[in-house]
């Protein structure tokens, strides 16, 4: 239990510093709409923002309680399954510090996203199946159902995970427990569990795989096999050298011949992923089971030696300490940026992790990007709102060009006292009116050619403000004040609305 202390007391340093991140506040609104599903992700994270809102409220730290039970379960079922495998203290010791300090998890796992829910389902179902292999007893098959029917309402990428399982044991002699009659029940629970978000995908013309297009098209192009594969090797840092005796152990050990299936598994999501330009973080839930293996292995190795043990434990962690508030912002704002400054200066080969999706550096990384500049959004957007009259008030909308503008007005609304906001991305969509007829309209839009493409649809336009914080990811985010709409504003609002409801 003192591992997962250690990631939770981690996960709480960093909720003061920074502010919500965008994806945030599309989860938060989701808790206001619920569904079966919605056009970028199944209905759990939207379940727990309910609860969250109603039991602890709105604010960061209520935000993220959830996300840091989570990261916390992820570390304990770590150390499960590396007690399934044999290991002792020495191997639970080695493979869940590596995993609290591993880049790629302190970077992932504090934000109130799916990822870390669909890590913590990955790890699950992992540990479910060794847990089966060892013990024989078929409940945990049918717990297996319930974790993979649970993880697919949560991400969809537990489907890829689930299949690579399959390819795992297929390939290996554990292909033997496939003809069990209780995996049929298995998949029936998962599939019965998972039916109500099929059942929404295919009344709503099947959104995901329309976001999955779009995605492809606007970020996944960026992402290159060969960049793929670097980031897999980087992404957990000096536990690069644990993941990947774990990797091997498990091909090669007789003493884990058992769990070779895992190994295949991983190779099996990890060419899926490659050929489907998936982003880094999607394979993420794959690496605990390999830090596990590879806890063992090296207890196998190192049996009486404590001094040697504590060398090895150090050496897989401490050189990843560096990276800890690049990641997690475990220190006050502006330490953090003098952390980043002296970073680029001094440490060079750091700078993948201010590297953005658009494979440029930034002074700050993507995510911390991405958690800047909303108040100050909200703020101008409230300044504008009060300087129209009550009368004009009544007749005005606010509307935000893209899912994080619209989410923060959404999150911000009752603290300023403003209407809803409207928006037509992303799942905004679905809660948009058929109809707008404002007189005015509050306008937020990161594109320049917004006076291009709105002059002739109202009477007169103006800027009222912008975000200037230069290091949000919404920098020259600019707000306007549109002034009776045309008729033309309003089928052009009609029609694509129609489309994107559409796809």
């Amino acid at each position: 239990m003192i591992f997962v202390a250690i990631k939770v007391f981690l996960n709480l340093l960093a909720m003061r510093h920074f502010g919500f991140q965008r994806d945030e506040f599309l989860h938060l609104a989701l808790a206001d709409h619920m569904a079966w599903g919605y056009k970028e992700v199944p209905p759990f994270i939207a379940l727990l923002a309910k609860v969250t809102i109603t039991l602890f409220g709105t604010s960061i730290f209520a935000t993220r309680i959830f996300c840091t039970i989570a990261a916390g379960f992820i570390i304990w079922f770590t150390g499960l399954i590396t007690v399934e495998f044999g290991g002792r203290k020495f191997a639970i010791a080695l493979a869940c510090l590596s995993l609290i300090f591993a880049p790629a998890f302190m970077a992932s796992d504090y934000l109130f996203q799916p990822v870390v829910f669909d890590q913590l389902w990955w790890v699950i179902t992992v540990y479910l199946i060794v847990k089966y292999i060892n013990s024989s007893s078929v409940k945990y098959l049918y717990f297996l159902g319930v974790a993979v029917g649970i993880g697919l309402l949560t991400k969809y990428t537990m489907g890829f995970f689930a299949f690579a399982m399959l390819i795992g044991l297929v390939c290996t002699k554990q292909r033997r427990l496939l003809l069990n009659k209780h995996v049929a029940g298995a998949i029936a629970i998962a599939l019965i569990i998972f039916l109500p978000n099929m059942i929404w995908q295919f009344t709503h013309h099947l959104p995901v795989v329309t976001h999955m297009s779009q995605l492809r098209s606007s970020q996944l192009d960026y992402i290159t096999p060969l960049d793929f594969i670097k980031q897999q090797l980087l992404v957990n840092g000096i536990a690069l050298l644990l993941w990947l005796t774990g990797f091997f152990f498990l091909i090669f050990s007789f003493k884990l011949r058992k769990y070779q299936f895992l190994a295949f598994a991983y190779i099996a999501i990890f060419i899926f992923l490659l050929e489907m330009s998936g982003k880094d973080y999607y394979i993420f839930g794959a690496y605990p089971m390999l830090f596990a293996a590879g806890g063992f292995a090296f207890e196998r190795w190192i049996k009486t030696s404590y001094t040697l043990r504590t060398i090895v434990i150090l050496l897989l962690t401490v050189p990843n300490l560096p990276l800890l508030p690049m990641l997690l912002p475990v220190l006050p704002f502006n330490q953090t940026l003098a952390f980043f400054r002296y970073g680029h200066e001094h440490l060079s080969v750091f700078d993948f992790a201010v590297t953005w999706e658009d494979h440029k550096q930034h002074p700050t990384t993507q995510d911390y990007g991405d958690m800047l500049g909303w108040d100050e959004l909200a703020r101008k957007v409230d300044s504008t709102w009060k300087k129209l009259t009550p009368g004009q008030q009544q007749h005005t909308i606010i509307w935000a060009d893209n899912y994080g503008e619209a989410g923060a007005i959404h999150h911000y609304r009752e603290q300023y006292g403003l209407p809803d906001v409207h928006s037509l991305d992303s799942s905004f969509t679905l809660w948009s009116p058929p109809t707008v007829d404002p007189d005015y309209i509050i306008y937020i839009d990161d594109d320049d050619n917004v006076p291009r493409r709105v002059s002739h649809w109202v009477q007169s336009y103006k800027k009222t403000g912008s975000i200037d914080n230069p290091l949000s990811r919404e920098v020259g985010t600019n707000i306007y004040l549109l002034t009776k709409p045309t008729i033309e504003f309003q089928h052009v609002y009609a029609a694509e609305r129609a489309k994107k409801l559409l796809e």
